[in-house]
């Protein structure tokens, strides 16, 4: 499939593998720097293939020491991405191929394949990194069963499956699951283990196993709960049950992503498994909880059934994703979780397809895989879901799912494998809803009513806009979910479903009197709606609509528009209306507090820069950062009372509890302090509670608020928290992304800068490479300095990250990708250090893809 001039795989250019792969026995001896990979593979010819093709296995980085086809010794052509036998060297049924490799963990600082952290060895297979530990067909869609032997004195040896063996010095596994090499896992290293055990609903007991350095093992306990809650909501939702005996996680310090999910044995990233009330706040708790069970939830959708080639990546991310989101909102707030789960989509994903870097749900060419691991694929692949569940019913999205699992596992599917499943169950053509999986860029809904004698005429229109490749959208199947309000604010209809498939379609209803329509309820498609309507008719659904997220929707884009109106005009006030109804949201006891905390918590910079752009204006960082100041200081002032009694009122008694409740409390008490310090920039408040917090969640929040405000006890506040906690790598990370996301625009360079020279920023831990560079890039106004100081700065970063870890730098450099919002001085400086980046010969394939996309658009 790949393209040998440009180096560009294609979906068009699929082809089966020619050889199937039956067995895998692999035996590990471990050295840092010389470790031993003996692999015996036994093939057969694959029926689907061409036959009489030679073998081809993908290989890097590999000192190859020997290989054989059925004893007898071979020399295959070795390249830098492999070797290769012509067919008239392999026997026509079938054979077992023997190779001995050498690979050096210690210096594979791109952490794919077999590493070192912290003295421990890990393994990264997805997507493409088993070819750096053996030579192997490294494809989704070649499947084979696993046994693995591990030799070496660390005290715990652990790879997929069942333990089969073990004795001093040697332990072996066996996965009895046929499985691609990209969730192939190794781990050997001095842990310790956090163990329980969970009885599945067929009554077979399987044994669960956390494993962490030690001196961590006391901070596994609510990884461990969310793992059980994880696997009964499987059960119960879907009918999945665990498969094996044995299902262990793995906290690893150096990883490049969150975490994987591996057969059997999930290596996570150790900020997403260790938590304690004193060293994680309560954003932890929650990512933790859910990346727990998205990664449990792929050994149903990604493991027993995966992806046929990496095109189809959303088949199973999408999906895995739809399913821990509706797991954590059953677990927590479901209208709380949507209005995150939105902001999240629209603050990464909508981003992405408005820029440079635009592609569809399931893109259909790449250069490196690892570029196309991205919100569109994760969370607009989640939303797809999401409209098909809405527009068959739950009924029959359980129904298909059903047959999904039937009918495909232990197979390597397609988006059209998916999709036939559902036409099957239901009966619904789905080839115009397929247009979500191959049409970039996010619709625009507009909307518009007319009301005569009775009768409410709603006209919906959209528009697909052009994407880098696809200047022409064909009109989309637009699930639109409609509530009707009566002037009393009642619903005077029933809500119902519309289903947008023309470009543009006209709606009628009788209606006794002229109701206010809500639309897109729950968000139920990922588009942009444009529909005018007046500051009072927003502050009607702000006060009445019985749907909690386009309550939230009115509230938010009423402070959208004002804070946008207030950048444009520096001599604009902040709106009466806007300032009442925000204050009477905060009032509200009947509401959610984390509802409350969502609806009181204004659009972000980036947010607004964004909207700026979407509405045909180039975004001013400065001017945007003026608005919003004064905007959140208007909201202070008019809610001052409000504000106090909050603060006063939902302080939480007793021990810390991560539990939904008491979370909800705390960020809403938060958020009302947030505005208190609006009004107090010496930070007495917060700086209160910074002294007497007694927990992770309200000391960062009250550090962040003193350092926000560069108030005269941030200096030694922040000295404080890192005597405390400078032993904890984890809580040092919080340390450097808040002051780099959050120190004012006028010192958060010199600041970072000066953090970059500390002790602790050690750079080639992701972790610590993102908490202070990517907090930097975040920081918007800070980021976008007018004479291109900040570009320069995170540039640099870059360019020095390339050589050592490719994968993280290339996501990182999507800090760019925004460039044509701003005006023109910010785009050339923007330009020159892009095309500076790309005049660096060795710059890596992974970063060399991002920047040269982001300049050639």
């Amino acid at each position: 499939m790949r393209d040998a001039m440009h180096g560009a795989v294609r979906l068009t250019d699929y082809a089966p593998a020619p050889w199937n792969v039956e067995t895998v026995e692999l035996t590990f001896a471990l050295d840092p720097h010389a470790t031993r990979v003996t692999a015996r593979i036994r093939f057969r010819p694959n029926p689907a293939a061409a036959p009489g093709q030679g073998l081809w296995l993908d290989g890097e980085h590999l000192e190859l020491v020997s290989a054989s086809i059925d004893g007898a010794p071979v020399q295959p052509d070795v390249t830098t991405e492999g070797l290769s036998l012509p067919a008239a060297a392999l026997p026509a049924e079938g054979f077992t191929w023997e190779a001995v490799t050498e690979i050096d963990p210690a210096e594979n600082t791109s952490l794919d394949g077999l590493y070192m952290s912290n003295g421990m060895y890990c393994t990264q297979c997805e997507a493409q990194g088993f070819r750096k530990i053996t030579y192997y067909p490294d494809r989704p869609d070649v499947m084979a069963r696993f046994r693995v032997r591990i030799e070496g004195p660390q005290r715990v040896k652990l790879s997929n499956g069942n333990p089969v063996g073990a004795g001093e010095g040697w332990a072996e596994w066996e996965d009895p699951w046929p499985k691609p090499s990209y969730l192939f896992a190794l781990v050997a290293g001095d842990l310790i283990s956090h163990d329980d055990s969970f009885t599945t609903a067929s009554g077979r007991e399987v044994a669960l196993k956390i494993y962490v350095r030690p001196g961590d093992e006391d901070r596994c306990a609510y990884a461990m709960d969310a793992l059980k809650r994880s696997m009964e909501w499987d059960e119960r939702a879907y009918g999945r049950e665990y498969d094996l005996d044995l299902f262990m996680i793995v906290a690893v310090d150096d990883f490049n992503m969150g975490a994987m999910e591996n057969k059997g044995l999930n290596i996570f990233n150790s900020k997403y498994v260790l938590a304690s009330p004193d060293t994680a706040t309560d954003r932890d708790y929650e990512l933790i909880e859910g990346i727990i069970a998205h990664e449990y939830f792929h050994n149903w959708t990604g493991n027993r059934i995966t992806c046929r080639d990496w095109f189809q990546l959303c088949l199973k991310e999408g999906l895995t994703v739809f399913r821990d989101q509706c797991f954590s909102a059953d677990q927590r707030s479901e209208p709380v979780k949507r209005i995150a789960d939105v902001l999240m989509l629209r603050a990464r994903q909508f981003r992405e397809d408005a820029g440079p870097l635009a592609h569809p749900v399931r893109p259909t060419e790449y250069v490196e895989i690892n570029n196309f691991y991205t919100a569109t694929v994760y969370e607009k692949g989640a939303e797809v879901i999401r409209m098909l569940r809405l527009l068959v019913g739950d009924a029959l999205y359980r129904q298909a799912l059903d047959l999904y699992f039937e009918r495909h596992d232990g197979q390597a599917c397609t988006i059209e494998d998916w999709l036939k499943v559902f036409e099957d169950a239901t009966g619904r053509d789905l080839a115009q809803f397929a247009l979500w999986y191959s049409q970039a860029g996010t619709p625009r809904l507009r909307a518009r009513t007319d009301w005569a004698e009775g009768v409410l005429t709603l006209t919906l229109s959209q528009e697909v806009p052009p994407t880098p490749g696809q200047p022409q959208k064909a009109p989309m199947v637009i699930p639109v979910a409609t509530g009707f309000l009566a002037p009393d604010g009642s619903d005077a209809a029933p809500a119902q479903v519309l289903e947008l498939t023309q470009a543009e379609q006209v709606f009628t209803f009788e209606m006794p009197e002229q109701p206010v329509v809500s639309l897109l309820r729950g968000f139920s498609a990922p588009v942009i709606l444009e529909m005018a309507r007046s500051p009072q008719e927003r502050a009607f659904l702000i006060a009445h609509d019985s749907d909690p997220f386009n309550r939230w929707e009115a509230a938010r884009t009423l402070a959208t528009d004002t804070a946008l109106a207030m950048a444009a005009d520096p001599e604009l006030s902040a709106d009466e209306g806007l300032v009442s109804a925000l204050v009477a949201l905060a009032a509200d006891g009947s509401l959610d507090p984390a509802f409350r905390a969502l609806a009181l918590t204004l659009p972000s910079r980036e947010a607004l820069a964004q909207e700026s752009y979407q509405r045909g204006t180039q975004a001013d960082p400065d001017a945007i950062e003026r608005a919003l100041t004064e905007l959140a200081t208007a909201v202070a002032q008019g809610g001052a009372d409000v504000f106090a009694d909050l603060y006063a009122r939902y302080e939480t008694p007793g021990a810390y509890s991560p539990e939904a409740g008491d979370a909800a409390r705390r960020a809403l008490r938060a958020t009302a302090l947030g505005y208190i310090t609006r009004l107090d920039p010496r930070g007495i408040a917060a700086g209160t509670l910074f002294g007497a917090a007694t927990n992770m969640t309200e000391s960062l929040s009250a550090l962040g608020l003193l350092v926000r405000e560069d108030a005269p006890s941030a200096t030694a506040a922040l000295a404080t928290f890192y005597d405390r906690w400078q032993a904890d790598r984890l809580v040092i990370d919080k340390w450097f992304t808040l002051q780099a996301m959050t120190s004012p625009s006028g010192v958060a360079l010199e600041r970072v800068q000066q953090l970059a020279g500390h002790g602790d920023f050690e750079w080639k831990n992701p972790n610590r490479f993102r908490a202070l560079i990517g907090g930097f890039a975040a920081n918007p106004t800070a980021f976008h300095r007018a004479d291109g100081a900040g570009y320069r700065f995170v540039a640099d970063w870059l360019l020095k990250l390339d050589p050592i870890n490719p994968q993280t730098t290339a996501r990182m450099a999507g800090c760019f990708e925004t460039w044509a919002r701003y005006e023109p001085g910010r785009q050339a400086l923007i330009r020159a250090e892009l095309e500076r980046m790309a005049a660096v010969p060795t710059l890596s394939k992974n970063t060399r893809e991002i920047v040269e996309r982001i300049l050639g658009s």
